[in-house]
């Protein structure tokens, strides 16, 4: 499989990312070991760059993965960090827990508007010392925003761009997915890397990915794209998919046709009950100041993802 320039970096990779928040206590909740055997799957299948986050809590799996790996591996973090000392503890830690020398990629995570000087200027200073001292080699910010990635590419130290796009425009905060299509193309065309996040609409497509994955695999400027994969199947039908390999029904069906249920990320929620106007079904509640769903009444139809300010709400 031919690797692919992740804009103007010098980076080649495949344009399958694994990422790697499904694998964490936030969603499926591996242990290091059983996220480790998938990422390793992943990463012998032909898969070099990896996504986490410090909030993701992953860093065990993909050290447990990596040990005894004697391949090319990318890996790219994210801080949310709003001041200096904090995003410098995130990055010691990522280095620490990942046992590296230096991270390939840092992302300012989820920025929300045009000016990322203005929004986290403090952090991205420390970030672009520790990137002249060695300990990272690329910055970028991942974002839901339209305008987020409009900032991006006014700021020539951010290389790398990881921005929130699906064919229904679940959880784009400031526009439409044609909206967002048309900026990132622009970023593209800036020179930026480009590797997509939640194809999937964070599990609420899952029942037509395929056509999912191509629409985001096959937009202009789009130079992988990050997937969640919790099985070994998932991993050969999203390599094959993404490297334009033949993807039959028997395989595929299954993975289309999965029993799903909706998580609410609460260790993050912030109990504002904007979910609860998106419910048709009126299965979610606020107590305690989370959110919290009726399995039983739940439908599954997602409305209360695409309400959720904060992307909190999967259906998994």
């Amino acid at each position: 499989m031919n690797r692919i320039d992740l804009g103007s970096t010098g980076l080649h990779i495949h344009p399958l990312v694994f990422g790697t928040l499904s694998l964490g206590p936030l969603q499926a909740n591996l242990s290091a070991a059983q996220g480790a055997r998938l990422i390793r799957s992943a990463l012998e299948g032909g898969v070099d760059l990896l996504d986490t986050a410090e909030l993701y809590q992953t860093y065990p799996h993909i050290r447990h993965a990596l040990d005894g790996y004697a391949g090319e591996v990318l890996i790219a973090t994210k801080t949310h960090a709003r001041d200096a000392g904090e995003a410098l503890r995130h990055v010691e830690k990522a280095l620490r827990e990942l046992g590296r020398d230096y991270l390939d990629i840092v992302l300012l995570h989820a920025m929300q508007t045009d000016d990322p000087v203005a929004e986290r200027g403090p952090v991205l200073e420390v970030l672009l010392r520790l990137r002249d001292a060695g300990h990272i080699r690329h910055l970028g910010l991942s974002t839901h925003y339209v305008n987020g990635v409009r900032g991006a590419m006014a700021c020539a130290d951010l290389e790398v761009i990881h921005p929130l796009i699906n064919r229904q425009g679940l959880g784009i905060m400031d526009g439409s997915a044609t909206q967002m299509a048309e900026v990132i193309a622009l970023a593209a065309k800036a020179g930026k890397g480009i590797y997509a996040m939640k194809a999937l609409g964070g599990g609420n497509l899952i029942a037509h990915a395929r056509a999912s994955l191509r629409y985001v695999q096959q937009l202009a400027g789009v130079h992988a794209v990050a997937i969640g994969m919790l099985s070994e199947q998932e991993i050969q039908a999203n390599l094959a998919l993404l490297e334009g390999r033949p993807c039959t029904d028997d395989v595929w069906q299954p993975l289309e046709g999965r029993r799903r249920q909706l998580k609410i990320m609460t260790p993050f929620c912030k109990g504002c009950g904007a979910c609860l106007e998106g419910c048709p079904a009126n299965a979610l509640t606020v107590g305690d100041g989370v959110a919290r769903v009726d399995a039983e009444r739940c439908v599954l139809c997602g409305y209360c993802a695409a309400a959720c300010p904060h992307f909190l709400i999967r259906v998994l």
